[in-house]
Order: C-alpha cells, then structure tokens, then sequence
C-alpha cells in the first residue's frame, strides 16, 4: 500500500477558497498530464463515447469542464455535429488550439467561462464529464453537471457516465502498522527507549485527514459494501450535499484493522455498459483509493462483524471540500463516531 499524498488533479487547489481560485488551479500541465496519462480513465471515456456513434451521430453535445477538450474531440470522432466544450480556467485557449490541430474547428465550439454563466445556443443531445473527485465527491464538480443537465439536456438525453456507485470495505495497512512498530523498535538499535511515542505517532498517523493511497487486494478485510448509487439522470443537487449509507462486513480472519476505504465506480450508458472503477481489485487509476483512519487499530478475527454508517457532505468551510461522518460498532462493541475531512 503506498503511502503517498494526494498530488496533481485532485489535490493542487486544496487552498482555493474560491471559484477563481479553483479554476485557476486547472491552468497547469501538471494536472491535465495527469488525467489524460491515466489510460484506465481516458480509454474508458474514449470506448464508451466511440460505442455510443449510432446515438450521437449528428446529435449535439456538451461537455462540462472541458479542460484541454480531449473528450470533446471524442465525441466528434464518434459522429456528433456540434460539441459546446465548456472551460472555465484558461486552458480553454489550449483546448481551442488542440481542436484547431485535429481540424475540428466547425464542429467543437470551446466556450471559456464557468457553465453557469455559459451561453449554450441550444439543448443538446447529450453531456459528458469528468466530474469525478477523490472518494468520488472531492471536487463538488457535480453540481456544475446537474446545473447543465436542468438547463440544456433534451428530455430522455444521454449522461456520460449515467451511474456513480460508492463502496466501502474494512482494511488492514501494513504500512501504518510498520510504522507504529517503528519506536518500540529504537531500543534495539539505538539502545533508547522511545516505545512512549507510539501513542503521538498513532495520533498523527491515523488521524481525521482523509488519505489517497493504493490498496493491496489482500490487505481488504472482506466483500465491499456499495453504499451509494448515484443515477446522473435524475440525482439533485440536494441529495448529492448528503449521501448516506448503511454497511455490515465480515472479516475473512485474523488480522488489525485499521479503518475503512472508499472507491467508486461509474457506468457509461450503451447495451454493453462501460464501467470505470477505482476498486483496488483493478487496475489502478489516479484516484487510487481514499482511506479513513479508526482512531486506534482493533484486531479482528475469522466473521468478526463490523458495522456501522456513512454520510458524506460538502465542508462548511469550502463547498469543494468533503466531510465524511463515520459511526462503527466492532462485534456489536460500543459505537465509535470520528469525523473526517478531505480539505479545509
């Protein structure tokens, strides 16, 4: 499991307090580099847009966050007549210069500006979007997705992707764990007793922040729970500012557990649906997975039940920023509540 911080897309404006800000954010290579050499992203978007030809030939399309307008160029090589590519930050004029050098001048139309203050000509056919934050609600980005479905999308118009499905799962992290073991090991190289840091160590270590890191298959204490899903078709803004779900897991055997990852997946319409996952038991994406971290590890053995709820919402301090509310019982133990956060 990789120990990392999140970088790049996801994590380059924690500090932007606002919409300028943010946006400014996305006037980087760094992210975009980032996005697009995610090929499980990018060739997942590529296939579902390119299945989907016989239903956008010569329909209009409208992309929301555009960013360097490699989907948009998606959807007009899948036949679509007009692409609105929405862009808020200033790589807008880089996207205009990569539609220029794919000759899609007539067809994509980049339009620089945040989508709720856009001036799309006409409803479209259908919207595509990267939307998609770290433990999926990141970013807050939806709300500019369901602003622009209300707005332009034709009644019975395709969402790309269509579905957004959250999990949950128990984990062990052999990293956190080595790591606490760490200062009850300095007497025997260094001839110090330092095992009373252990307690300042877990503290720090498995703290309310919310981690991105990669998580070993086997390092996953039992079956996922889906606790949320997410249809782009009819979700409000409302009910995306509170997802709450319920979950039960039974450990496959004995080992410490340490708290709990998120990952998501989203479905892409078609008769042979494209799935994006950001599950551990595939291959990796940039997203990887978000941990939340128990306030102290608890061991657990063969049907050891945990159970317990989730709600995610927005910060109160920075709408963009996420809040994760966790209540846990350990074989049917006292409820334990911690609160975390992604951000400010």
């Amino acid at each position: 499991m990789s120990m990392a911080q999140p970088q790049g897309k996801k994590r380059r404006y924690e500090g932007c307090a606002q919409d300028s800000e943010y946006f400014q954010c996305y006037s980087d290579v760094t992210v975009h580099e980032e996005m697009i050499s995610d090929s499980v992203r990018t060739n997942a978007y590529k296939l579902a847009i390119l299945r989907s030809h016989a239903a956008l030939r010569g329909k209009s399309v409208l992309d929301v966050g555009a960013g360097t307008g490699i989907l948009s160029i998606f959807c007009a090589q899948a036949g679509a007549s007009k692409v609105y590519a929405v862009e808020a930050s200033g790589v807008a004029q880089l996207a205009s210069e990569v539609v220029k050098s794919n000759n899609m001048e007539g067809r994509i139309n980049v339009i620089n500006g945040s989508v709720e203050n856009a001036e799309v000509p006409e409803q479209v056919d259908a919207i595509v979007s990267e939307w998609m934050g770290y433990a999926l609600m990141y970013e807050s980005m939806l709300c500019s997705v369901i602003y622009a479905r209300d707005k332009w999308l034709k009644p019975g118009g395709l969402m790309f992707p269509a579905f957004a499905e959250l999990f949950i799962a128990p984990i062990n992290d052999p990293i956190t764990e080595s790591r606490l073991e760490f200062w009850g090991n300095v007497k025997v190289q260094y001839g110090v007793d330092m095992s009373c840091m252990r307690s300042f160590a877990r503290s720090c270590i498995m703290s309310k922040e919310m981690a991105v890191n990669s998580v070993s298959p086997e390092d996953v204490l039992s079956l996922p729970v889906r606790f949320a899903s997410l249809d782009l078709a009819t979700i409000t803004a409302t009910e995306i500012a509170n997802i709450h779900g319920s979950f039960q897991f039974n450990c496959f055997g004995s080992s410490l557990f340490h708290g709990f990852a998120i990952w998501f997946s989203v479905i892409f319409p078609g008769e042979k649906p494209i799935i994006l996952s950001t599950s551990p038991y595939t291959e990796e994406t940039h997203w990887k997975q978000t941990l939340l971290y128990l306030n102290e590890e608890v061991q657990v053995e063969q049907d050891t039940t945990i159970t317990g709820d989730i709600t995610m919402t927005p910060s109160d301090a920075n709408p963009r920023h996420l809040r994760v509310l966790m209540n846990y019982s350990v074989q049917g133990g006292v409820r334990q509540s911690k609160l975390f956060q992604m951000g400010s």
